[in-house]
């Protein structure tokens, strides 16, 4: 086996270490096969006492939360339908993880959305919808779950921005720039948090693949981004959550403020 074909292997899956031992984890966007998933399985298996997951789609989320239940043996999983573009929705999740779990400690938003056109074909709708989810979205999640971290004196909040908030990639400007905001909003209410023992950081993956990019986006892009790669493959989105996973824990404790690129590919 030559080198350039080990390099495109992905690892073995890494077994968990009891990083997020006594904590509490609310994430969205947490169905499907995606990062979302990855993330909220990786927590149950590194220990924490409670998970909380939300999604657009019930029928996915309640799936996710009996699959999550089987495969890790924790039994204080729940589900919660949120859209993170709606307010009250939002007030409404952060209102049942902390009457659930008695105060979440950990917040990983993982919602988003992306596509792809072309600026001169985009119509103000693609735009905003875009915005809203994966930027605002992000916002009213932290707007709503600080306070009571703040309030606690300790919590970390993980979001999910992306190497395009870094670089350019054409028919990307709206997730682009979504994304880049996500990198501004996490710096700048890091800053904010960091008197009330809370830390706010990020990961910047590039390309992870899974069922919903794959339907999302033509084979060969997806192809041609990966082999850019230095291990000239995609992320497995398990790769991805383990940072997540990382950020979210004690061995962080330094670091807010933070955008971590989860790729070779900084810009």
């Amino acid at each position: 086996m030559n080198a350039e074909h080990r390099l495109a292997i992905a690892p073995p899956y890494v077994a968990g270490h009891q990083l997020l031992e006594g904590k509490a984890v609310l994430i969205t966007a947490a169905a499907g096969a995606g990062i979302g998933f990855a993330a909220a399985k990786r927590c149950a298996e590194e220990g924490c006492r409670a998970l909380i997951v939300s999604d657009i789609h019930e029928k996915r989320l309640n799936d996710a939360v009996a699959r999550l239940r089987d495969e890790t043996g924790l039994a204080a999983i729940h589900g919660q339908i949120c859209d993170v573009s709606n307010e009250a929705q939002v007030q409404a999740l952060v209102a049942f993880a902390e009457a659930q779990t008695g105060g979440v400690d950990v917040l990983i938003n993982n919602a988003g959305l992306g596509g792809s056109c072309r600026l001169v074909d985009m119509d103000d709708a693609q735009w905003s919808r875009v915005l809203d989810i994966s930027l605002t979205g992000t916002f009213r999640m932290m707007r709503a779950m600080l306070p009571p971290m703040q309030a606690r004196g300790r919590g970390t909040i993980v979001n999910n921005a992306s190497v395009l908030g870094w670089r350019a990639q054409a028919e990307q400007a709206h997730y682009a720039a979504a994304k880049a905001g996500v990198m501004a909003l996490t710096r700048c209410a890091a800053l904010e948090a960091a008197s009330f023992g809370v830390r706010i950081n990020a990961v910047a993956p590039s390309i992870a693949l899974h069922d919903f990019l794959k339907k999302s986006a033509p084979a060969d892009l997806l192809e041609q981004l990966a082999s850019r790669e230095a291990f000239g493959r995609a992320a497995e989105v398990w790769e991805v959550a383990n940072v997540m996973v990382f950020l979210a824990s004690d061995y962080a404790s330094y670091l807010t403020g933070e955008v971590l690129s989860v790729s070779s590919q900084h810009a």
